[in-house]
């Protein structure tokens, strides 16, 4: 009968251990602390991307951009061919909502001419990276394997041109005499960055080189290459990114005469004027 009186005793403690227990468990609807380093369901989510789709990349390049890109377009004189020469080659992928493009081949009497346009659209599959700091890490890597030439704010046109100059403090012999040997000297490396493929005699602005005001970032790669005869054929490439879509534009051209060597300037100028029109388009 003694042993009977403490059992109430004995069960109430046990009651307010296992509640003390239950307590600190959470079971009042209050959410444990994450761990170090573990990301709280409440921490917001990186922000997508811009760009949900891409364009059809054989119909994104119009077809005044292609007749100058292509000049052996407007050669072609049956109708079926030239109309099928501005449909270009869409290129094969595997997930066109994630990247497409297209390719031109196109022969005149001059020369032989390639034209490519590829669109990627990254996606992160990080929650605490963005899909634009994703495409900034792609472009950045491409960039690079580019090797651009470090700039050189000696190297601008105007800072050239100052260079030759001759001291305002020299007799005038010794000034006629530094005139003439500069104009000669000038002659010379004209002639010579006329007919050398050397990309230390290739003028800076024609360069391999960082772009500005096209899209949020670009670069231009200018190549000169012999290829399958002992034409020379350059290679321009324009690559850009706007947001998480990286735009790669590939312009070739070899002449059909052994001698030929395709113009730099000419080509850059076309294939930064197509990037420009590309961007115009996404950002329309």
């Amino acid at each position: 009968m003694q042993r009977k009186a403490y059992v109430p005793g004995i069960a109430a403690l046990l009651a307010a251990l296992l509640a003390g227990c239950t307590g600190g468990s959470g079971s009042n609807g209050t959410a444990a602390d994450p761990k170090p380093g573990e990301i709280s369901v409440n921490t917001p989510a990186a922000q997508p991307g811009k760009y949900r789709t891409l364009p059809e990349a054989c119909a994104a390049v119009s077809h005044d951009s292609l007749d100058s890109l292509l000049p052996g377009i407007k050669q072609i004189t049956d109708q079926d061919r030239r109309d099928t020469a501005y449909e270009g080659q869409a290129t094969l992928t595997y997930d066109t909502d994630r990247r497409v493009g297209c390719g031109w081949k196109v022969e005149s009497t001059d020369a032989t001419d390639h034209l490519s346009v590829d669109f990627e659209r990254v996606v992160s599959y990080d929650n605490a990276v963005s899909d634009d700091s994703r495409a900034q890490d792609i472009y950045a890597t491409e960039e690079t394997a580019a090797n651009l030439p470090e700039a050189s704010a000696s190297a601008t046109p105007s800072d050239t041109g100052s260079a030759t100059a001759t001291p305002s403090a020299t007799p005038s012999t010794s000034a006629s005499t530094s005139a003439s040997s500069t104009s000669s000297a000038s002659a010379s490396a004209s002639a010579s960055a006329s007919t050398s493929a050397g990309p230390s005699e290739t003028p800076a602005d024609l360069q391999p080189r960082k772009l500005s005001g096209l899209g949020d970032d670009a670069f231009l790669d200018d190549k000169l290459n012999s290829g399958s005869s002992t034409a020379q054929q350059r290679t321009v490439t324009v690559v850009f990114r706007t947001s998480n879509v990286i735009v790669r534009i590939e312009y070739a051209e070899q002449p059909t005469a052994s001698t030929g060597t395709p113009d730099s300037k000419e080509m850059q100028d076309k294939a930064r004027n197509l990037a420009q029109k590309l961007v115009d388009r996404f950002n329309g």
